[in-house]
């Protein structure tokens, strides 16, 4: 496959790594679905490695460890505005 396929994929995977958050973070709906995260991220690191690309990867890291982020972001708002 070429370059531009490796990273056509990689950001595929980084928005469905997002999009799988939707229902969690802005509906407030509890769904399994956000690990899903973890195949994504991974997927999309793998792809973004082929592609040569230190922007996909390092976004699909993030992506990887958002549950990670998010806990600590909404504990952290919880302290201060909670």
């Amino acid at each position: 496959m070429s370059i531009n396929t490796y990273k056509k994929l990689s950001w595929i995977c980084i928005l469905l790594s997002i999009l799988v958050w939707i229902p969690n973070v802005v509906f407030q709906v509890a769904s399994p679905l956000w690990l899903s995260v973890y195949i994504f991220g991974t997927v999309g690191t793998v792809f973004g490695v082929f592609a040569k690309s230190y922007l996909l990867v390092i976004l699909n890291v993030i992506m990887f460890f958002s549950f990670f982020i998010l806990m600590a972001v909404f504990s952290l708002y919880e302290a201060y505005y909670g």
